[in-house]
């Protein structure tokens, strides 16, 4: 899109930000092909207010401020009506203010929560929601007791580890080891030695793409996936696939959505997504199917409120439900809560093996 001309008043324009490029890359593929597919299902009804969709695809694997940069020449300019997409929390946090009372902005991934801004709506899980019942199955059914949390060192990462470790310890759990590593690391052989050494039964992974990939073959080549489980909240199929199965031996995730889930709803997403897009497609694990979820809250949203003005849609934003791939979803306050399932990994996709949901009071 040029930059120096605004939009058309016949369409609805959405600034759709996904990795294309760097460690989160890996997942771009089915991100895109998610928000394509909520776009032509807004478009084959009616578009959003009357207007037809139109998706401005951003590199959300980039520089933060280069991303932020993007957006603000976009959005100065009028030639976005929103924004959308699954990225780090580094690239949302550059990003709002910009957006702030300005135009809506639908973060889908999952984050370290708590972000409340005037037209920012997230649709993803958060740790209390989706670590912290997944933590409990693993101390009280797994008796897993001495944890080790691993993650990149940017916010999400840093502030759910804070999050886990504070709750592992009020239920007398010890956290015995933790490593944070720049996005992009490629060599762990001394987080895997910090691991070994720390006697911990279980490992907490707060790694992107390409990241959790080297991780997780580090992890399994010293044979550590032998004594420890790992649990990740950020671990898709196509991450899994670059891992190889034989990498991910007791690997637990916790997650809104999986390509195997067996709800009607998901089962019939992935019929819609592989008729339009065939077999060969990529797989559309958690994160991307994110995007899909973003795109259609959006566009039910904005028509509910009829307006896309920030004021308009934050009137509506306490009380306001949708349905999508992950079922009859509602926010309230500007957050939308879903149900979060247990799975444990398989050769090439994961075995949904609970429905999670708090167990005790933290």
């Amino acid at each position: 899109m040029n930059v120096t001309r605004a939009r058309s008043d016949a369409t609805f324009t959405v600034g759709i930000v996904f990795p294309m490029s760097g460690s989160f890359g890996l997942v771009g593929p089915s991100s895109e092909l998610s928000a394509q597919l909520a776009q032509e299902e807004l478009n084959a009804n009616d578009g959003v207010l009357g207007r037809r969709v139109e998706l401005v695809p951003i590199d959300g694997g980039r520089d933060p401020a280069v991303v932020a940069g993007e957006i603000r020449r976009l959005v100065d300019v009028g030639a976005l009506d929103a924004v959308a997409g699954m990225h780090t929390s580094a690239v949302r946090r550059a990003l709002i203010p910009i957006t702030a009372n300005r135009i809506p902005y639908v973060y889908t991934s999952l984050y370290e929560g708590g972000d409340r801004y005037p037209g920012l709506f997230v649709t993803g899980e958060t740790p209390s929601a989706q670590l912290i019942p997944a933590l409990d199955v693993m101390v009280d059914d797994l008796g897993r007791r001495r944890w080790a949390v691993v993650g990149n060192d940017y916010v999400w990462p840093r502030k759910t580890a804070a999050i886990v470790t504070e709750y592992l310890h009020s239920i007398g759990v010890s956290v015995v080891f933790g490593d944070f590593s720049p996005i992009g690391t490629v060599d762990y052989a001394q987080t895997v030695s910090g691991i070994e050494r720390s006697g911990c039964d279980g490992v907490v992974v707060l790694l992107l793409g390409d990241d959790a990939v080297a991780f997780h073959q580090a992890f399994a080549s010293a044979g550590l996936d032998r004594r420890c489980v790992r649990l990740s909240p950020l671990m898709d199929e196509n991450m899994l696939l670059a891992t190889g199965s034989e990498n991910a031996r007791e690997l637990y995730v916790s997650s809104g959505y999986f390509e195997t889930l067996g709800t009607s709803e998901s089962l019939d997403f992935s019929g819609r997504f592989s008729s339009r897009f065939g077999v060969d497609a990529p797989i559309v694990g958690s994160l991307g199917q994110s995007c899909y979820e973003g795109i259609t809250m959006l566009g039910e949203m904005v028509d509910r409120a009829g307006s896309a003005e920030v004021t308009a849609l934050e009137s509506i934003a306490q009380n306001f439900s949708y349905d999508g791939a992950r079922g009859h979803l509602k926010m309230t306050n500007g957050h939308v809560s879903q149900p979060i399932y247990l799975a444990k990994a398989g050769e090439f996709d994961f075995d949904v093996l609970v429905e999670i949901t708090p167990r005790r009071v933290s």
